[in-house]
């Protein structure tokens, strides 16, 4: 068996210019996939860069993406563990910065479920979702309220209103996260196995989920289409063209019919 030591590419992180891909030699298509993905050639490192302002999550997605696309020209691709680490999320003076670490993904959790037969297996795959240190649940409830923190900062009507809604979303998200807890806890004390011949998982069926989010989604911007913005200050009125949420009639104004 012929084993490669070096690498087509190689991608490292630098600690302040971030993601950066190394090549093995100057083929072509190296460099033509590369800046396909938006990396751009430094003379002076010998090294390709993203952009300084690149969002982290959208670095690891651009290197994931070109590493697809090398592997599937048959190319090796080595990468640094790290580049998957986060950046510190910002705190106040004097508070210290609380570390980031990649978490397993939904997804990845998901597909392990498939792979298990054990109560106690499965309940230890739930305590990762809620894990508090990187788990889905608290991460994702941290992340509404920033969201909601922006929104209040706008200092608007509008934004307080917002904000304090997304605040409730994200105590529900805190209460998603104690039911997943008793969940787990059940099901760590359940002596069951999966019978060797139950049906694999991917066949079970799975209920039919979120009917109603068109619905939701439609009138969410039929409201935000006649609610005010920076572009249309209160207590002006939306122009002839803008359509109202529909089935929503003025008293004064009769709804048109065909």
């Amino acid at each position: 068996m012929d084993l490669q030591l070096e690498p087509d590419v190689a991608f490292g992180v630098h600690p302040e210019l971030g993601v950066a891909a190394a090549v093995a030699d100057e083929r072509p298509f190296l460099d033509e996939v590369l800046r396909k993905h938006h990396f751009r050639y430094s003379e002076y490192l010998d090294v390709y860069l993203l952009p300084s302002d690149t969002p982290h999550n959208q670095a690891v997605q651009t290197m994931a993406s070109a590493s697809r696309e090398f592997q599937e020209a048959g190319l090796s691709v080595a990468a640094d563990p790290k580049i998957v680490i986060p950046q510190p999320i910002p705190a106040p003076d004097g508070v210290p910065a609380r570390s980031t670490q990649p978490a397993q993904s939904l997804t990845a959790l998901t597909g392990q479920l498939h792979e298990l037969r054990r109560s106690a297996d499965v309940a230890h795959v739930l305590s990762e979702v809620h894990d508090k240190h990187h788990g889905a649940v608290p991460d994702l409830e941290e992340f509404i309220d920033t969201a909601a923190a922006w929104c209040e900062r706008l200092d608007t009507p509008n934004g307080h209103e917002l904000g304090l809604h997304l605040r409730t979303i994200a105590r529900h998200v805190a209460l998603l996260g104690d039911r997943l807890l008793t969940a787990q806890l059940d099901l760590a004390v359940m002596p069951d196995v999966t019978p060797e011949n139950a049906p694999p998982l991917a066949e079970a069926p799975l209920p039919v989920r979120h009917d109603w989010l068109p619905t939701v989604t439609h009138t969410a911007r039929a409201h935000a289409a006649v609610s005010s913005s920076p572009n249309r200050p209160e207590g002006v009125a939306p122009r002839p063209d803008e359509a109202a949420p529909h089935g929503a009639g003025s008293p004064h104004t009769p709804a048109r019919t065909r």
